[in-house]
């Protein structure tokens, strides 16, 4: 964040707030070192541990997320709480030749395709999930920023994930996205049977908003607090079982909550 402020470009943006800018940035983390839950301000668990699994359930509908507490999809709903075929319809249903709503004979669903690939080739280059659908991006409420991963199977027994992220909000978006998709990378290797190890962060549009400006300065000299601990229930054996009662966050000592508006 201190990088993109001090060396990014200002420039305007589609929300018409106006953002300091850096492309191309990469960052891993090491599960091993602990969980990259963001200490210098508080994050809040339950939003990123129920959005991903609203993710994993194909839902498209912000109930379930409204019905947890979680209120980061209201502001892109329609009046019916729909937000089209986001990041769950396309993880779960993705549409070959029709596009959003077409022949249901046409889905695939990615996630499970993708943990039987592990299983049966984990070796191979082509454990994908894409939310990038051309042919839905207009049926969208918001296009998939973190719209591209991959998984990488060692020879050791540890996975790693990575992300390609096209728009990055470092201030608000990134630190759920780490922590979501490290969570993630968690799952996968439990249900496949390896360890996690690194989930790698590559990120396209870097940008800090000119109106988080002011929530960057508090939270920029903050000390860097140990990282908590997470772990699942070992007895989930399918990634589409787990509930938020199954994974478990302990010792996150964070400071308090920042607030800063969401650019829409």
């Amino acid at each position: 964040m201190h990088e993109v402020y001090q060396e990014g470009e200002w420039r305007s943006d589609r929300t018409g707030t106006g953002v300091s800018s850096l492309f191309g940035k990469h960052v891993v983390y090491d599960l091993a070192d602990g969980f990259p839950l963001l200490t210098t301000k508080k994050i809040h668990w339950k939003s990123v541990v129920h959005e991903l699994l609203w993710f994993l359930s194909g839902r498209t509908n912000i109930k379930y997320l409204q019905d947890n507490g979680v209120h980061i999809w209201d502001a892109w709903a329609d009046k019916y709480g729909e937000l089209g075929p986001v990041y769950g319809y396309q993880w779960r249903t993705w549409n070959f030749h029709t596009g959003y709503k077409g022949n249901p004979d046409d889905y695939c669903d990615q996630i499970q395709s993708l943990i039987d690939r592990i299983k049966k080739d984990p070796f191979s280059r082509r454990h994908i999930v894409t939310a990038w659908n051309p042919s839905d991006i207009w049926d969208m409420a918001l296009p998939p920023c973190h719209c591209f991963w991959q998984i990488y199977v060692h020879q050791n027994g540890e996975i790693d994930l990575q992300l390609y992220q096209r728009s990055a909000d470092i201030f608000l978006g990134v630190p759920f996205n780490i922590a979501s998709y490290s969570l993630l990378l968690m799952m996968i290797a439990q249900v496949t049977g390896y360890k996690a190890g690194r989930f790698i962060h590559t990120m396209g549009d870097v940008h800090l908003y000119r109106n988080h400006v002011d929530a960057y300065f508090i939270q920029k000299d903050l000390t860097i607090l140990p990282p908590p601990i997470v772990t699942l229930n070992p007895e989930i054996k399918s990634i589409f079982d787990f509930k938020f009662e199954d994974i478990t966050l302990e010792n996150y000592n964070s400071w308090p909550a920042i607030k800063a508006p969401v650019a829409v």
